[in-house]
């Protein structure tokens, strides 16, 4: 086994990380102090904060699909916060200074800084975080999704830390004008930069995170195509950086003229290919999985469940009342490696899967395994309320009460045995009670087979069409058995919650 370089540990990567983005953010916000005053810095910081809370809801919401983790998250926010601002600031003082100096006039140097200079850095810095993201947690980066999360989150901390020093200092400039009201510096900034475009920078950057999530569609034999479309995008980002920016040298109503005929067309734009992208990862969830439900991995409604947010809601909520918390957070969890699952099915049934296919398959599917004990039953309720009910609607009878301690996996879920060991494979027919698995040579009772051993029965390569799974009209395991208090169910429990606030 190849061991990993002292720099590759996890460990060092971590505090690498930490590292820089605390050290970035000490001098960031000695820099931004030094022009705002002490009260200039405490008013920008109260009103920078505004759009932050709706920007993350919104990101956090288009990845709730196949959720990132948070330390991707946090890590993406404060480069955008820290380490992108600081380059930012310093980049385009020394720029502005130079080009000033050297053709002896600042109005020419102000005005390539705003449209040459800032755009070019700017888009440049935050590109770099989504650019770790993807090469150093590159299992977690598997589509556009991602990139836009990853960017838009990125822009929407170095937005953050850009309106402290706007806002900081135009209540510096209304303290010395002695300005109040509507009619300050403050307001204005606060009108144009937080209400009318809190967006502009996630806008930018997130046409760099699409390019960085087409190139990990991609195939991995494709590297020019993948090098090519983060370019790309960064391109665009740029591009559209410099017509907001040039926006204020077109006229007394140039700003609103780019406004109303770029930057809202291309918002709405990007809003429904991000939730058009949503859909279409619940989509692949529906089509992907069921091969696995009929190799014995999952009962049959789970596919249709999974595939849809009102599914999941309900199957967490049921776990959360009828267990605790940790117990939707398993179902969460379940949720979240089948469709991560369900992506890689389809990367390889597309022959864009990596040489790590058959490994990464089986993590997953271990994964599913551990926490069906918990989900089963709380996916099997959430199936009965949202399956077609025949006309007119009958009222289904409640389930019946939970048992004290954890609940079963439900009848021909359990694996044989009785242990976590053998699991039925998806290649070829699913096995019956004490058969081995069908992954190579039959292993002895109890042992599951070594990882990563792609199955030798004819399986054709990861790049090509996935293998077969089984007879559709072989035996399938039945639904789970389920249990919670009579007569449970979540709207009642919602409204339980509004009586007796905790």
């Amino acid at each position: 086994m190849r061991h990993a370089r002292w720099w590759q540990r996890r460990p060092v990567r971590l505090g690498g990380a930490a590292a820089l983005l605390g050290l970035s953010g000490l001098v960031i916000l000695a820099l931004v102090h030094e022009q705002t005053g002490t009260q200039g810095f405490l008013v920008g910081l109260g009103l920078a904060v505004t759009p932050v809370p709706l920007l993350f809801a919104a990101f956090r919401w288009l990845d709730r699909v196949e959720p990132g983790p948070w330390r991707d998250l946090v890590f993406a926010f404060a480069w955008g916060a820290c380490a992108a601002a600081l380059i930012a600031i310093l980049a385009n003082s020394f720029a502005t200074r130079w080009i000033a100096t050297t053709t002896a006039s600042p109005h020419s140097a102000d005005t390539l800084g705003a449209l040459v200079i800032a755009p070019v850095v700017e888009e440049s810095a935050k590109a770099a975080s989504v650019l770790l993201v993807f090469l150093l947690r590159r299992r977690h980066f598997t589509g556009i999704v991602d990139g836009v999360v990853i960017a838009g989150l990125t822009a929407s901390g170095f937005a953050f830390t850009e309106n402290i020093l706007y806002l900081g200092n135009a209540f510096g400039t209304d303290r010395l004008s002695g300005s109040t009201g509507l009619t300050s510096v403050t307001a204005a900034t606060f009108f144009v930069r937080i209400v009318m475009s809190p967006f502009a920078h996630p806008l930018f950057t997130v046409l760099t995170g699409i390019g960085f999530g087409i190139a990990a569609l991609s195939a991995e034999h494709q590297r020019v195509r993948r090098v090519l479309l983060p370019l790309t995008g960064l391109l665009l980002a740029m591009g559209m950086h410099a017509c907001w920016n040039g926006s204020a040298a077109l006229g007394r109503y140039g700003f609103f003229l780019v406004y109303a005929t770029v930057m809202l067309p291309a918002f709405a734009l990007l809003t429904w290919l991000a939730v058009w992208l949503r859909q279409r990862e619940l989509r692949t969830v529906r089509e992907e999985l069921p091969a696995y439900a009929a190799a014995g991995w999952l009962t049959a409604p789970e596919p249709s469940v999974l595939g849809s947010m009102r599914g999941r809601t309900l199957a967490r909520e049921y776990a959360a009342h009828a267990l605790d918390r940790p117990a939707a957070r398993e179902v969460l969890d379940y949720a979240r490696c089948a469709t991560s699952l369900a992506v890689l099915r389809r990367r390889g049934r597309r022959g864009r899967a990596g040489a790590d296919f058959p490994r990464r398959e089986r993590e997953l599917l271990d994964a599913l395994w551990r926490h069906r004990t918990v989900a089963a039953p709380a996916l099997a309720y959430a199936a009965r309320l949202t399956a077609p009910r025949p006309w007119p609607h009958r009222r289904t009878a409640p389930p019946p009460p939970w048992p004290h301690g954890r609940p079963h996996p439900g009848p021909g879920l359990q694996p044989p045995g009785g242990s976590p060991g053998p699991h039925p494979s998806p290649y070829g027919t699913p096995p019956s009670y004490g058969t081995p698995p069908a992954y190579g040579t039959p292993p002895p009772h109890g042992t599951p087979p070594p990882y990563g051993t792609p199955p030798p029965h004819g399986a054709p390569s990861p790049y090509g069409a996935p293998p077969p799974y089984g007879d559709p009209a072989a035996a399938r395991p039945a639904p789970p058995v389920h249990h919670a208090a009579p007569g449970w169910h979540p709207a009642h429990h919602r409204a339980a919650q509004d009586r007796h606030p905790r």
